[in-house]
């Protein structure tokens, strides 16, 4: 990494190839659409950029980059829900599926508010990994590995713990997660 910040172009690709799919993952993982995600990548390299000869830890990078997308993406979500969206498709949603009755879609709603609540709380590292792991584009372990700069082999016991500790928290709020 220090050569990278010292102009090396090819020493800057490997940074953006080994990185590129985290950091848009993290993005993604906030359910930020393509162009929000887009940016929020764009302004993670550039604060690496701005601040690639003042990493304490080069050999965190992964890490510092999986921080600095995840804080800006939710700076862009701020930023979202001060605006009002012009079109009427998105503004309002009544529909329900005709399997679910209104008790049971206000039932699920509450159980998710209730559940990402109890994520929040989880350890950032434990948030990260299932989020990271658990989206419709996951991580590879070994992708995830080398930006927690973790071992491959200690991600899936780390996994189930984070997964042990949010069905605990979960079941105190008489929350069965199966």
């Amino acid at each position: 990494m220090r050569t990278a910040g010292a102009g090396d172009f090819d020493a800057w690709n490997e940074l953006v190839n080994r990185f590129a799919g985290m950091v848009w993952a993290v993005a993604r993982r906030h359910r930020l659409g393509a162009a929000d995600a887009a940016d929020v990548s764009q302004t993670t390299w550039l604060r690496l950029v701005e601040q690639l000869n003042r990493i304490e830890h080069p050999d965190r990078v992964g890490g510092w980059l999986a921080t600095t997308a995840r804080r800006e993406s939710l700076r862009v979500l701020r930023l979202a829900d001060r605006q009002v969206s012009a079109s009427h498709d998105n503004f309002l949603d009544l529909t329900i599926a005709d399997d679910d009755s209104p008790e049971d879609v206000v039932t699920t709603q509450e159980r998710d508010r209730e559940l990402w609540q109890l994520f929040s709380q989880l350890p950032s590292r434990c948030q990260m990994i299932l989020q990271l792991l658990g989206g419709d584009e996951p991580l590879s372990y070994a992708d995830l590995a080398a930006a927690l700069e973790m071992p491959v082999g200690s991600l899936g016991p780390t996994r189930a713990r984070c997964l042990d500790h949010l069905r605990r928290m979960a079941a105190t709020r008489g929350i069965s997660l199966g």
